[in-house]
């Protein structure tokens, strides 16, 4: 099947993404990676061409990584955020001078910004699992990511459950949703821009 239609990635992937959810469940939001369709609908519905500065938290084993950085800009950047130390190994392998690989924990954007010179963020893409995370843990990240984002900002997140909403709220309003069908297992993908009034 050619590259462009390609619904999964390497068999490779697949077995490291899932060994790496079976040991850290609750870190980890699927069982296997995102597919070709999900990382289409998360591309348009990001709006990357515009982007200069790019941030993605829970890059996984880097196939959406790779599918951000052939959508955006040759002269944006792109900060990816992973806590899993192999899937981390994984991204600090693409060899793309727009990527600045990331060990750490989503908690911290507003510390890892400055660390590599980067101003506020256009777009944050966040695959990371706010269904399994404690609802004080969810709120305090999404305050961060509100915060960092500037006026008119946007912020796509791709879900198994519809948490986030509730979750995002207070923070970034009421977000818009739409669903993919297409990945195992089917996912929301939620967009909100930051409007200040």
């Amino acid at each position: 099947m050619p590259k462009e239609i390609s619904s999964y990635p390497p068999l490779h992937e697949r077995l490291t993404f899932f060994q790496e959810f079976l040991k850290h469940p609750l870190q980890i939001g699927s069982v296997i990676p995102s597919s070709y369709f999900l990382e289409q609908r998360l591309l348009k519905t990001s709006g990357l061409k515009s982007a200069s500065t790019i941030v993605e938290l829970g890059s996984g084993t880097g196939g959406t990584t790779q599918a951000i950085l052939r959508s955006m800009s040759p002269q944006a950047r792109l900060l990816s955020i992973e806590i899993n130390p192999e899937f981390h190994r994984m991204i600090n392998r693409i060899s793309d001078e727009r990527l600045i690989a990331h060990h750490g924990n989503a908690i911290e954007l507003g510390e890892i910004l400055p660390m590599y010179g980067l101003g506020a963020p256009d777009v944050i893409i966040s695959g990371i699992p706010f269904s399994t995370m404690s609802q004080s843990a969810g709120s305090k990240v999404l305050a961060i990511i509100s915060a960092v984002l500037p006026n008119h900002g946007r912020f796509v997140a791709y879900q198994v459950s519809n948490r986030i909403m509730t979750l995002c709220q207070p923070f970034l309003g009421k977000g818009h949703m739409e669903f993919e069908f297409f990945n195992i297992p089917p996912m929301r993908v939620f967009r909100w821009e930051k409007q200040v009034i």
